[in-house]
């Protein structure tokens, strides 16, 4: 078990995407906001260490953002870039 415990798994959300041009890409600075395309209870990808494992919803509650995990992933949906 101490094997197990000792691999470590980087967890990630994909939220959302957003085109910007490059010049506005390079114009921003320490604190710039980039809007998403992603609204609460949008589903959302899991990925552990950059692969989809699951996929999840977005929960907003008081000033707190979560993701309920909802099914798991498909990789070919995740390939063609198919979030919806």
């Amino acid at each position: 078990m101490s094997q197990v415990n000792a691999v470590n798994v980087e967890i990630s959300i994909l939220l959302g995407r957003s085109i910007l041009p490059m010049q506005q890409l390079l114009r921003m600075g320490r604190g710039a906001v980039i809007p998403l395309d992603a609204a609460e209870h949008d589903e959302v990808w899991i990925l552990a260490n950059n692969h989809p494992v699951a996929r999840g919803e977005i929960q907003i509650n008081d000033d707190r953002i979560s993701i309920c995990v909802t099914g798991p992933a498909n990789v070919y949906d995740f390939m063609a870039g198919g979030i919806r």
